[in-house]
């Protein structure tokens, strides 16, 4: 099954890359910024001088749950990093805070990851159950054109429809860190020697970002394989 790799590259860069934004958060989540900032406090500093004051900023349960949601215009952190006064929280909370900023600039990027979520939500659920229900009908109901194949090409336009999104949502991550690496240092939040943890810390999640790009394309070039080989 020459196909598989499509597949485990992929997902050994997925677990490297959660594997690397956890040991990296938990080295830099030990070391304090001078200033004495929460994750809360930089938060509220950054919207407010931006002029995005009616953003609230909440804690959350969980840990990297950290999420701006657009709809409700909450910035949401966790428990790690709204009360946490480390370089990898405050790092993270203006990595949010770039979300914010994006949604105010109407940044493309984010408009359009936000009109193709609800289908990427349906296709991530169903893609790999309809893939497999395809594959089984076609082996046994026998090779060729049928219904299991028609099955399968759904499938595969959904897996493509979750490939997308990935693809959508790496511009906007990558550009919500260097928007919060560029405030953090120009506005003195962090001093030179604290910008390079949080550095390290931001390129560590965007690490899982790619990687899960990286998955979702092995995912479709893997049942695109399938399918040709189901006609035969």
């Amino acid at each position: 099954m020459s196909f598989f790799i499509y597949i485990i590259p992929p997902l050994l860069l997925a677990m490297y890359a959660q594997s690397k934004v956890k040991s990296t958060y938990s080295k830099y989540s030990k070391t304090m910024n001078v200033n004495g900032l929460t994750g809360a406090d930089v938060a509220r500093r950054i919207l407010e001088r931006h002029g995005i004051d009616y953003v609230k900023v909440e804690p959350i349960k969980g840990v990297l749950t950290d999420h701006y949601d657009p709809k409700a215009r909450v910035l949401r952190l966790s428990s790690g990093v709204y009360g946490n006064k480390s370089l990898a929280a405050i790092g993270i909370a203006a990595h949010e805070c770039g979300h914010a900023i994006q949604d105010y600039d109407a940044y493309l990027f984010l408009k359009l990851r936000q009109t193709i979520v609800p289908v990427v939500n349906i296709a991530n659920s169903t893609a790999m159950p309809l893939a497999f229900a395809g594959l089984m009908l076609g082996y046994f109901t026998g090779s060729g054109v049928g219904i299991g194949y028609y099955i399968l090409q759904f499938a595969i336009l959904m897996f493509a429809a979750v490939l997308v999104f990935h693809l959508v949502t790496l511009p906007v991550e990558l550009d919500a860190s260097r928007r919060a690496i560029e405030i953090l240092e120009g506005e003195g939040i962090l001093d030179r020697e604290e910008i390079i943890p949080a550095k390290k810390v931001l390129n560590a999640a965007a690490l899982t970002y790619i990687a899960a790009a990286a998955v979702a394309a092995g995912n479709l070039i893997r049942f695109i394989l399938l399918s040709r080989g189901s006609r035969r």
